[in-house]
């Protein structure tokens, strides 16, 4: 079943970390001016031969850096991540003109992390960056390092609502929706699809948890329903029994918990141990884990969620990618991470240059620009074309990929999904937004 909603009307109302060359790509030069802090001048940025004209690409280094959290509480979520936006690298490694230096760095799933990452990624001239994951990182990263330091990011999980109206300069994208917009699926499918009237939220201390409840608690009691506690909780900690207990005071008949794997095992441990199982609890993104019912050991019956589905017309194209390369199937936000670090690549090889401004000036030309399209499966032949001058219009696996004057996707979709058998993630609805 898919049900489509305007997003327009919802949207009114709204060193630290791992370094490491990509596997499968060529780390940049060979000279050892990494770490020099950026371009060399007008001839491409590198040192290496660019012209920065289209066509004469060969022998240019395309630069991406890559922020994701291999650890921490989104560490879970994060290495999959990381894994789908490096994943370009070793599938065009030996298929192109162009020499690819991927570098990937860890934010820790920390905003002080992040930036000490960022400014790694920064200090050694990568002028585009897929990332970063949480949305409280994102937004430290981008007002601390991005946007002063002139470098174009595409976050592919970063959903915080006030991402969309940051002062950035046209710096900050995602392939990731707004949570304005899993809010109101959330509202939607408990008030008037599991006639649940009242609910709590028990989110993360963080922008991603805080704006969240509040875009649901906004469009539940829009549609009539009741809700009586909103109770943020810090990560990690060993026992959150007395803010569960906070938190469901009025007895209400839905639980929404959002929040992060690492965080989620103990919180669901203490929720079964003390509360009933029969009430329904609804989760988000953050913890779309099949990892989690085992962690928790329990099966999760009660359990429903939301999260932003990939649907593009190259979906299935990218799981075979995905899975020949790691041997497993993608999760929530693998897709989006692939789709950023694709369009950040073939905007720079159109720029001609490793600057932040000239790849951020190609990104929407690339996407969803006049040419021809170009999918996963093609994005060799995107490169090659977009070398020799030509336009290329590229279909992702999460969506078309088309960016609004945002920088936020112009559609999206979300799967309403269960807990199944041995902790299998089950679709079992869908929700579209379309301008």
């Amino acid at each position: 079943m898919v049900r489509r909603v305007d997003r327009r009307t919802v949207l009114t109302g709204t060193a630290a970390g791992l370094t490491a060359a990509v596997a499968g790509c060529i780390a940049g030069d060979d000279d050892g001016d990494d770490d020099d802090g950026g371009d060399d001048g007008g001839d491409g940025g590198d040192g290496d031969g660019g012209t920065g004209i289209p066509g004469s690409e060969a022998g240019r280094t395309v630069r991406l850096g890559v922020l994701q959290p291999v650890t921490g509480d989104l560490g879970d979520l994060g290495s999959p991540i990381r894994d789908a936006a490096i994943l370009p690298g070793s599938q065009l490694e030996g298929e192109v003109d162009v020499e690819l230096d991927i570098r990937d760095e860890d934010s820790e799933s920390t905003p002080e992390a992040g930036i000490s990452a960022a400014n790694a990624l920064a200090n050694a001239g990568y002028p585009a960056v897929t990332g970063a994951a949480s949305s409280a990182v994102t937004q430290n990263v981008a007002q601390s390092v991005f946007i002063p330091q002139g470098i174009v990011a595409c976050s592919p999980a970063s959903t915080s609502p006030a991402i969309t109206e940051m002062d950035d300069d046209d710096f900050i994208f995602r392939t990731a929706p707004s949570d304005a917009l899993q809010g109101e699926v959330m509202a939607q499918v408990a008030y008037e699809e599991r006639d649940l009237e009242s609910a709590a939220t028990f989110h993360l201390n963080n922008e991603y948890g805080e704006l969240l409840s509040e875009s649901f608690a906004g469009a539940f009691e829009d549609l009539g329903g009741t809700v009586q506690n909103e109770t943020p909780f810090e990560g990690e900690q060993p026992s959150y029994t007395s803010q569960l207990d906070s938190a469901l005071s009025g007895d209400p008949d839905l639980l929404v918990v959002i929040g992060y794997p690492a965080s989620g095992t103990q919180i669901f441990r203490d929720y079964y141990a003390d509360f009933s199982a029969d009430r329904t609890v609804m989760v988000t993104d953050g913890l779309q884990s099949s990892d989690l019912p085992g962690n928790v050991d329990n099966p999760m019956e009660n359990v429903l969620g939301t999260a932003p589905l990939a649907t593009g017309p190259a979906v299935d194209e990218f799981t075979q990618l995905y899975e020949d390369e790691y041997g497993r199937a993608p999760g929530v936000f693998n897709a989006q991470a692939y789709d950023a670090s694709a369009v950040l690549l073939l905007a720079n090889v159109a720029a001609g240059e490793n600057d932040g401004a000239a790849v951020r000036d190609q990104l929407r030309t690339v996407a969803q620009g006049e040419g021809e399209e170009i999918t996963p499966n093609s994005l060799a032949d995107g490169i090659a074309m977009v070398a020799d001058g030509e336009n290329v219009n590229y279909q992702g696996a999460s969506s078309p990929v088309s960016f609004d004057e945002n920088g936020d996707p112009a559609a999206a979709t979300y799967s309403i999904w269960e807990f199944g058998d041995g902790g299998s993630v089950e679709q079992v609805d869908t929700v579209e937004f379309g301008n």
